[in-house]
């Protein structure tokens, strides 16, 4: 076998079809979910803590003198990039809750409890002895 149809069998395998979806998918969702927190979560965050937009504020640890450029922690982007993941996390995890309720059928039936161990088994007959009594 070729290494041509070696490469061939192997790209057109379900998995790595698959993980290109999921690649594609997640790089548009993504950009959906930037929009969400830059458009939509953060200025009534902004709003509510007195207009500030997060991303740019910053500490500045030392001021630009002559030509070294200005010393700056700029937590504000950590803020941000913090409340982007939060966000995106919490949609990840919805929509993985709505997938696994759509897999689920009505027709399925519950799993079945476990099989009691032997210890909780000899409780039960110990139980029943002493209500028999």
């Amino acid at each position: 076998m070729g290494i041509i149809n070696e490469f061939k069998e192997f790209a057109v395998k379900g998995n790595v079809v698959d993980m290109a979806v999921g690649v594609i998918i997640g790089a548009a969702f993504g950009k959906i979910v930037s929009s969400l927190v830059a458009d939509v979560v953060t200025p009534p965050i902004g709003l509510l803590v007195g207009g500030v937009d997060f991303s740019k504020l910053e500490l500045v640890l030392r001021q630009a003198a002559g030509d070294q450029a200005a010393v700056v922690l700029k937590y504000g982007v950590f803020l941000q990039a913090s409340f982007d993941f939060l966000i995106v996390s919490m949609a990840i995890f919805a929509m993985v809750k709505v997938i696994n309720r759509l897999k689920r059928t009505k027709d399925e039936p519950p799993p079945a409890p476990p099989e009691p161990t032997a210890e909780e088994k000899l409780l039960t007959e110990i139980r029943d002895l002493l209500k028999a009594k």
